[in-house]
């Protein structure tokens, strides 16, 4: 089988780039994804929905067996568990939290500046705007006519717990400004999100492999095919191995091959296929076709930690549908050399699908520019078997200081009076492996759930104790906050992800033992090899990174049709 370009995964990535390479009708494209198709007419309702808190609990939706380290145990080994990475056609965007947002003009100057030429906000920007269809705003900095539909909550749908939080905090000194995707500076912003005009979610899969972009004779759409490797003739990449849904493999031949497989398994191919550290390499069997040292390095999170509260009736969100991550605050550490805005609070209606979950407000915090850097390394060459993933989460001290420190302001503004009759029992929480088990659905869970909520909703003054004793385990806010040794390592040991992993195939200037492409994302010392994903992020941006994803996927076609 022979094609033009090859293109090796359909997450949000993959399929712009799928789209836009196959606008040349002279051009052959194939889309290569290890997961399932899915369109506007085949998706689940759990995708489809503006309210996302169950997409990626779907087994159907995810890399089942990849965990991933976050922190340390106090042993100070690394504690793995599950990594929830999108399998299926549209990737993160068909699973994730919805959000829209950009980060900062001064995250892009800074990949410049690390040696991903062109890549400044000036730059970036034009792009970022052509994205976008944003039914709220105009203006220099927003789009009005791109395939993908963002606006902000509106007031109709606004819950009375994030309405109040807002408030809290703007009299607390956070304002209340009008828009996330503008001047960068602190303060509350109700959230950008991506949200079709018909209430429902857009994947990639949806909004760039439309049925027009599908229907095109130079395309061809590979879903539920496994990349097993790269193939190569001397150090030139002339297609890969592919293993189908019967299980056999078979091989397709390209003149190009873009990687669009994610930060995850982006460089687990290229580590399968020879092309990385040297002696990680052959230490797994394989044949070392290039050294390439920054292959799985400079593995970035936004590390994440939480507080959350039982929200009254009164102050529940009124719509079981709507989205959840209505409202954000964005606010600065202040510690030495940080930028503006580095850390980040989503202001969460409700803290799951489930019913304990519709009775829980929280703020989710995250260091939005975080230092500590991981890594992934190639345990077998079988493509069954996952990487080792290690984020080294809260490895530099800053990143640990900094959730403390939202920890604390997150109980402060909860513990507002002002909030007063629009929360009750506050706690400490975090998206830990018993959370994530206990929301999964199934009879047992959802009669265990029903009753815990039904207990809480009538306990009155002994709530507080019930949630302690049932929820925490016995940890309590007060507690954390009087003892600063028990709250370091209560954010050690439920530090969390945000499902923002980047970083592990960076782009920069080819002496840089550090970099993996060059900044159009060209593979160092490999010819027809390039990488157009997150993976190429060289520092994280202050954003949920689907987005600027979708912005990279973007520039790399047009460096690709520009020869570049």
């Amino acid at each position: 089988m022979k094609t033009d370009v090859l293109v090796l995964g359909g997450g949000s990535a993959g399929c712009v780039l799928a789209a836009r390479l196959s606008e040349r009708a002279s051009r052959e494209v194939m889309l290569v994804e290890a997961g399932r198709d899915i369109s506007p007419a085949t998706a689940p309702d759990a995708v489809r929905a503006r309210y996302p808190g169950r997409a990626y609990l779907d087994t159907r939706n995810i890399w089942n067996t990849l965990t991933a380290a976050m922190g340390r145990t106090r042993a100070g080994r690394p504690a793995a568990r599950r990594y929830e990475q999108a399998r299926l056609l549209g990737g993160g965007s068909a699973i994730n939290a919805l959000m829209a947002n950009r980060g900062a003009p001064s995250d892009y100057d800074e990949w410049e500046a690390l040696g991903a030429e062109g890549w400044t906000w000036e730059a970036c920007l034009p792009v970022f705007r052509a994205i976008e269809a944003d039914r709220d705003l105009d203006g220099p900095s927003h789009g009005r006519d791109g395939p993908i539909v963002v606006r902000r909550t509106s007031d109709a749908a606004l819950s009375p717990f994030v309405d109040r939080m807002m408030k809290t905090l703007d009299r607390r000194g956070h304002p209340i400004r009008a828009d996330q995707n503008g001047p960068w500076e602190d303060g509350t912003f109700r959230g950008v999100v991506a949200i079709s005009d018909a209430g429902e979610r857009q994947p990639t899969s949806f909004v760039y492999l439309t049925e027009a972009v599908r229907r095109r004779p130079n395309l061809r759409i590979a879903t539920e095919h496994v990349a097993e490797r790269l193939l190569f003739d001397g150090r030139r990449v002339v297609g890969a191995r592919l293993i189908g849904p019967d299980g056999r493999a078979f091989d397709v031949s390209a003149k190009e091959v873009v990687l669009t497989a994610g930060a995850i398994h982006t460089p687990t191919l290229l580590l399968r296929s020879g092309i990385g550290p040297a002696a990680e390499v052959a230490a797994t069997g394989l044949a070392v076709v290039h050294d390439l040292p920054g292959v799985g390095r400079n593995l970035m999170e936004h590390p994440s930690i939480a507080v959350a509260c039982w929200l009254p009736p009164a102050a529940r969100a009124r719509d079981p549908d709507e989205h959840h991550e209505q409202a954000i605050w964005r606010f600065s550490s202040g510690l030495p050399d940080m930028p503006v805005g580095d850390m980040h609070g989503a202001i969460l209606s409700r803290a799951g699908w489930h019913s304990v979950g519709r009775r829980t407000g929280s703020l989710f915090f995250w260091v939005n520019k975080s230092h500590s850097r991981g890594s992934l390394r190639l345990v077998s060459a079988d493509p069954r078997h996952e990487p080792e993933v290690d984020f080294r989460m809260l490895s530099d001290e800053r990143d640990l200081l900094r959730l403390k420190q939202a920890l604390r302001m997150g109980a402060e503004a909860l513990l507002d009076p002002h909030m007063d009759g629009f929360r009750d029992a506050v706690f400490p929480a975090s998206y830990t492996p018993r959370v994530a088990k206990i929301a999964a659905p199934g009879v047992w869970n959802a009669v265990q759930r029903g009753l815990l909520s039904g207990l809480l909703d009538v306990a009155g003054p002994l709530r507080p104790a019930l949630v302690h004793g049932v929820v925490t385990l016995g940890t309590t806010l007060a507690g954390l906050l009087a003892d600063d040794e028990r709250l370091t390592d209560f954010v050690r040991a439920n530090v969390g992800c945000t499902w923002h992993p980047s970083g592990t195939a960076r782009m920069g200037r080819a002496d840089d033992p550090a970099a993996v492409t060059s900044p159009t994302g060209r593979v160092h010392g490999i010819e027809g090899l390039r990488v157009a994903d997150a993976s190429l992020m060289p520092s994280i941006p202050r954003a949920n990174t689907n987005m600027p994803t979708i912005m990279i996927a973007e520039r790399i076609a047009a460096f690709l049709d520009e020869g570049r």
